[in-house]
Formats: C-alpha cells, structure tokens, sequence
C-alpha cells in the first residue's frame, strides 16, 4: 500500500522523537513518503499531490487545521469533481484540541495514535474496508467537524490575529477571546436568518454553530457540547440562539459544559440529523469559519450534510441507539 506521511512540524504536540517513530513504525507496513508542510496552503498542496500521484492512504501528523487542509486538496472544490480515486486518510493527533481524532476514536497521544493506527492498517489488510464519515459542504469548502457564523468565527478570527504577532495557541487563549467576543455581542442587534428544511425562517439569531460529530469541540480535557447526538454518520447538527442576555447565555454556556448536557430552552434552535440550512445576515457581512480556520466575512452561507464523503483509518463507529 502506497502511503505519504503529511507533518506539520510547528504544530502544538509535534516532536522530532515523535515524528521519527511514526514515520519508521509506518514504513513497516507501508510503501512512505514523508512530507513536511512549509507555508500556509502547503497542506493543501500536498492533498492534491496525493490525489495526482494516485497514493492510497494520506497520514496526517498536525492539528485540526492541517488535516482540514489535507482533506480539502483531496478532495477540491465540493463544486469540482477530484482528478482521481481520493486516498482514505488516517491522522495522527500534533494540535492543541484535535478536536477530528478525538471524535473519531484516536488517542491524543502521539506514540498510543501511532500503535491505534498500526492495529487499524492490520485490521484493514483482513477487512478490506475503510470507514466512511461524512462531511459538511460549505460552498466553497469542505469542512470536517464544524462551522458557525457569528461569535464562533470571531474567536477564530482574534486567536489567528494573535497567532499572526507569534503567540501560541492555547485553550486558555480561546476561553479569553471567547468571553471578549460574547460580551461584545450582548450590545449587538441579531443580523442573522436561519432557514431550516420544512420550517419557517427564524429571525433574529446571535449566531449559528454547525457540527459533523459530538463533542462540538474541547476546552483542554474538558469536552463542549452543542449537539450531542451527532455523528459523522448523520446529517448535521444546528445550534444558534435568539438572546444574548446574560442569564440566558450562563445557562446554555453551563449546559454546554455539562457532562450530560440537556438543551431545553426557549430562545435556543437546537436540531439534529439536518440535510441542509442556510444563514444570512440582514445587515453587514457576518464572520465565518468552518474546521477553527478563519473563512472571512460572509452575508449569506449555506451547509449541506454530505454522506460517506471521507474514507478514514479509525475505529468504528459507536452506536448510539
């Protein structure tokens, strides 16, 4: 089986040591090619190399954003069709939240990952079957775990911005941007228009988060929910809200941090298994990201749950009947 092992060497948890058994722990039962991201889009880059060179399994070595990259220049554009058959793809947690392993069943530690995926490439040689998941079709991307327009975005947007001046990403990082921006949209007027399959469009939403799986993402150990029935074997799930009140907002903020979290409240959407829905701002361009990557600023955007989009090296899926 031909293979390339894809590192982003500046990631939060990579190592030289770590790097290193990997890649040798991987060329005893691959046909490897090692690459090493050098700028940003490089990812991508190598994505669409892997399609070209017709390889049949992509290792990514990074945190969500290089493997959201990879996944991206595997497969284009949701708009085009790839060059060729596109190689499953297997990913080896070197981020701060990898948030894709984690949901996906993989160890957060790099060497435990390593030994996970060695038994999951044993366990394909007999089975001859890959996992499929699916992926949410953003218009113009693809993203793999998440998406949201509003405050979501903003937070994205303001750690990238520090990131840009050589600060280092952390949880605590996020946390402190978060309360920045959620206190910022309590004066805020709601601009945004969710419109859901079969329903009328609900006016005067804050924000709109949108999942692939659950948990929706990680403050450190700690796992953040917003739509805990979720799977990347369903469609989407939509979580937005009416009001930014204070009360209101602390008690879905402790629900979402809750170990069983229950999302009963009047000014919250919260729906599962969603094929389709679109936001739009009713005022200025709202700010958008999909996989914690930072999109720009958007005024309308709709995503699209699409099925079996993704072959994946990973334990199967629980199930949750």
């Amino acid at each position: 089986m031909r293979a390339v092992l894809i590192v982003n060497p500046t990631a939060t948890s990579t190592t030289p040591a770590g790097r290193d058994l990997l890649a040798h722990a991987l060329e005893s039962r691959l046909e490897l090619t090692v690459e090493h991201t050098k700028h940003p889009g490089h990812g991508a880059e190598l994505g669409q190399a892997a399609v070209s060179d017709a390889v049949d399994l992509v290792v990514v070595h990074g945190g969500d954003g290089t493997v959201s990259a990879v996944v991206n220049g595997l497969l284009g554009s949701p708009n085009t069709t790839p060059v060729g058959p596109v190689p499953a793809v297997a990913v080896v947690p070197g981020g701060s939240a990898n948030v894709l392993a984690r949901a996906l069943g993989i160890s957060r530690d790099p060497i435990a990952a390593t030994n996970q995926l060695i038994q999951l490439l044993d366990d394909y040689r007999r089975r001859q079957q890959w996992r499929r998941i699916g992926l949410i079709d953003c218009g113009d991307q693809w993203a793999v775990f998440n998406a949201g327009m509003g405050v979501d975005a903003e937070v994205v947007a303001a750690v990238e911005a520090e990131r840009d001046k050589g600060g280092k990403v952390t949880a605590s990082r996020y946390i402190r941007a978060a309360v920045r921006t959620a206190l910022a949209c309590t004066r805020r007027e709601p601009l945004l228009t969710l419109q859901l399959p079969g329903r009328e469009p609900v006016t005067g939403v804050h924000f709109v988060f949108v999942s692939n799986s659950s948990p929706w993402t990680y403050a450190n150990d700690r796992p953040v929910w917003t739509n805990p029935d979720c799977t990347f074997e369903t469609g989407v799930g939509v979580f937005a809200v009416t009001t930014m009140k204070l009360v209101p907002t602390l008690k879905v903020v402790r629900q979402m941090l809750a170990k069983r979290p229950k999302f009963e409240f009047n000014h919250l959407i919260n729906e599962d298994d969603v094929g389709s829905l679109r936001v739009t701002s009713m005022g200025p361009p709202i700010a958008t990201q999909f996989d914690g990557d930072y999109l720009g600023l958007r005024k309308t955007m709709t995503f699209r749950a699409v099925p079996d989009a993704l072959a994946v090296v990973a334990p199967p899926a629980k199930n949750r009947a």
